[in-house]
């Protein structure tokens, strides 16, 4: 066993840190400073969903599975996010729906046999850490997770999934498409709302995972009913948020946005500690993130770098992502 080095796999956080679509922007004010008073003294108001985060079942629903109410942060074990980890490389294409496949084909690729992720921490790698800002080609145009994959960490008895992506769940499957009280169906890349773009790239089939109302048009609401009943017999909608339903209905928690050096940890197990605040009544709780892993098992990869200039992230130039190569490649097929 070699040395073990802490690795952080945050973004870091301030007033110009990216938000989902429909948050409110920041505030950092100082009641006091150094030269009014000798002390710096901030205050901050922000969505606790903002940057790399965690997410309480209380955040999308009123009852878990077993029928108690669902749990607030401060009634979560205090190691309900911290365990044992595996760091999965997912190969994905842009925006695309994370499935079993991928989930078996990243165990294979590192030699992991999935029979062990029981009490697990699983960690998706997909490479959109690198498009962290605010920006469509992470916001929108992310790839992620939903109801195939949901059933895959129930069915395998994680404890906790962490992703390097906006939400537990592909944006189609939240309220920037067609679910929620919301229903944003955001303007895409091109002029029209993503949901027209994703038809026209994957086709209505493809579209109608996402879409309770086109499940049924296209496949018959029998075919609905049968695969997503264990969502609705909860009366759950079987195409809004299932990732985050879920699993947090089955007691399984989640952390969105990782960053930092995920990339020094890719493919790799390792101890992860998350702490969300003690906060009564919590839906969730911004967090650090870190990796405990011997030294000799980093990945060879330079530390990450972050250019502050109103966006937050690094860019190409900087060893990031380019969001308009991402979408470019997306919409050039």
């Amino acid at each position: 066993m070699g040395k073990k080095v802490f690795v952080s796999l945050s973004h870091p956080f301030s007033v110009e840190a990216p938000r989902w679509p429909y948050f409110e922007k920041a505030e950092v004010t100082s009641a006091h400073t150094m030269a009014k008073s000798n002390v710096l003294t901030q205050w901050i108001n922000v969505p606790q969903h903002t940057g790399t985060h965690c997410d309480a079942p209380r955040h999308v629903m009123e009852y878990e599975f077993d029928g108690r109410r669902a749990r607030y942060t401060h009634e979560m074990p205090l190691d309900a996010y911290t365990g044992d980890a595996v760091c999965l490389p997912i190969d994905i294409e842009p925006w695309g729906l994370i499935k079993p496949e991928h989930l078996e084909a990243a165990c294979k690729k590192i030699k992991y046999d999935p029979a062990k992720l029981k009490g697990k921490i699983v960690v998706l790698c997909t490479g959109m850490h690198k498009l962290y800002d605010d920006s469509k080609a992470y916001y929108h145009y992310s790839c992620g997770t939903g109801f195939d994959a949901g059933m895959w960490f129930v069915e395998h008895k994680v404890k906790c999934v962490a992703m390097d992506m906006q939400a537990l769940d592909h944006p189609l499957h939240t309220a920037m498409g067609l679910n929620g009280a919301t229903r944003l169906n955001l303007m895409g890349w091109t002029g029209q709302t993503i949901v027209e773009e994703y038809k026209e790239l994957f086709g209505e089939e493809a579209y109608a995972e996402f879409d309770r109302s086109e499940y049924i048009r296209i496949h018959g609401k029998d075919a609905y009913m049968k695969k997503f009943a264990p969502l609705e017999k909860y009366q759950i909608w079987g195409t809004w948020e299932p990732c985050h339903k879920l699993m947090l209905g089955n007691g399984i928690v989640g952390i969105e946005n990782l960053g930092g050096d995920l990339a020094k940890v890719e493919g790799k197990t390792f101890k992860l500690y998350c702490f969300p605040l003690r906060w009564y009544m919590g839906d969730g709780s911004m967090a650090h993130v870190i990796a405990e892993i011997d030294e000799d098992q980093l990945n060879n990869v330079p530390t990450r770098e972050y250019f502050y200039d109103g966006t937050g992230y690094a860019d190409a130039a900087h060893g990031g992502g380019s969001g308009q190569e991402y979408m470019m490649k997306l919409f050039n097929k």
